[in-house]
């Protein structure tokens, strides 16, 4: 069968970014004919025991409540489980001093979907036929980005600057201020923090600075805090939180040990709240109210935020260490090659500055020593102008076992060399 497909049909059902490396990815996995590979791709989170556990103790405690009736058998509010919204917002206000009423906050199914609903609420056409734009102020990010918006020519994103330590073979993109244009063409502003795929953060200057830019144009600012504290903290350098104004700050449970449950949180300005909202009603109705009702014991309880940073951070903190260890140990000190400093995130990244070939040869090759990465290409979203460090980049995924990152390394040295 095959039915004809609006332009917007065409291009939602097209993959996109990581998405479409993923397929080759796991056809490879698939085929493999019993080879053994070392799948540094993944973004899944490890299933570390003691988070696991903290979410069965939670179901237990739905399943032996009088709430569960109400909670999984019946419809409940657009913008999400009211225990959910009070522990979140008392959390917030404790720990930061924050001053959030239950109508600064929203629950969504993950927080990809409040990018999308973002994209599309604040970005796109006007009225009038104006272009209001999607601004990606600091590229690479995270390759989701690329395909948020109904209208593909709405996102655009800036080529960074680079602060490069040759002697350690260390590097950090910084936002490049001189470049980046935010105006009244601007619709909202996205970027991630920490980073994927880079694990980079943005100082809280460099955040304030975006935000106040996109203020003067009464432009919100969504912040992908998928990493960032309180939970899932895989922040590896002190960051607070920006909150207020025109910043949505944006939650997800995913990378704490929840990703099946898709469990997003909007921060706002209850008129951006309410935006958010009514956009959340028409595609979906609500998020999915059994993973609302665990998470809202996890967060409430304080269980959530004290794993997260004793559990959760240590341990991707230490996979970052055993693979920059690895690469200094292994990577021949005359190449070009630099890692991006470690800040955050489940990702390490890795610049070739003089790869003679193209990032996905470079996956390819990699493939046949028994290495899957992710190419670094599908993470420049919305970057239309031709930069040859867009082919010079791979993903490393943290998730590996060390002993596996260690002779992924090895083997990478090979191939490079």
């Amino acid at each position: 069968m095959q039915p004809q497909l609006s332009t917007i049909g065409q291009q939602m059902s097209h993959l996109t970014g990581v998405r479409a490396i993923m397929k080759d990815i796991i056809e490879t996995l698939q085929s493999g004919g019993g080879r053994e590979f070392i799948d540094l791709s993944a973004g899944n989170p490890v299933i570390l025991p003691e988070i696991e556990q903290m979410w069965r103790d939670c179901t237990q405690d739905l399943l032996a409540s009088s709430d569960y009736g109400e909670v999984v058998c019946r419809y409940g509010s657009s913008q999400g489980y009211q225990p959910l919204i009070e522990a979140v917002a008392n959390d917030f206000n404790q720990r930061y001093g924050a001053n959030l009423t239950p109508r600064n906050i929203l629950i969504t199914p993950g927080s990809q979907s409040i990018y999308f609903f973002a994209a599309n609420a604040f970005g796109g056409y006007t009225a009038g036929g104006n272009l209001k734009k999607v601004v990606l102020p600091l590229c690479p990010d995270y390759t989701g980005y690329g395909g948020v918006s109904l209208v593909p020519e709405a996102v655009v994103s800036y080529k960074p600057s680079l602060e490069i330590d040759e002697e350690n073979h260390r590097f950090k993109y910084r936002p490049d201020f001189s470049q980046l244009q935010i105006d009244d063409t601007t619709g909202c502003v996205i970027f991630s923090r920490p980073c994927n795929p880079t694990g980079n953060v943005l100082s809280d200057d460099e955040v304030g600075k975006i935000a106040s830019l996109a203020a003067g144009y009464d432009a919100p600012v969504f912040i992908d805090s998928a990493y960032a504290p309180p939970f899932p903290a895989l922040n590896f350098t002190p960051m607070t939180p920006q909150l207020g104004g025109n910043v949505v700050h944006c939650l997800s449970l995913s990378k704490a040990g929840l990703p099946g449950e898709r469990v997003g949180v909007a921060i706002a300005h209850e008129d951006i709240i309410n935006v958010l909202q009514s956009f959340q009603t028409n595609a979906c109705i609500h998020s999915s109210r059994y993973g609302q009702a665990i998470a809202a014991r996890a967060i409430a309880s304080g269980q959530l935020a004290h794993l997260s940073e004793s559990v959760i951070r240590p341990h991707y903190q230490r996979k970052y260490a055993v693979l920059a260890e690895a690469l200094q140990q292994e990577m021949p000190k005359s190449l070009s090659w630099f890692l991006h400093a470690g800040e955050g995130s489940i990702f390490a990244w890795i610049w070739f500055r003089d790869l003679p070939t193209s990032d996905r040869h470079l996956y390819n090759e990699l493939k046949q020593a028994g290495v899957i990465v992710v190419p670094g290409e599908p993470f420049f979203p919305g970057l239309r102008e031709d930069w040859p460090h867009k082919q010079q980049c791979l993903r490393i995924s943290l998730t590996a076992p060390p002993e596996a990152l260690v002779e992924a390394m090895k083997r990478l040295r090979q191939v490079i060399e």
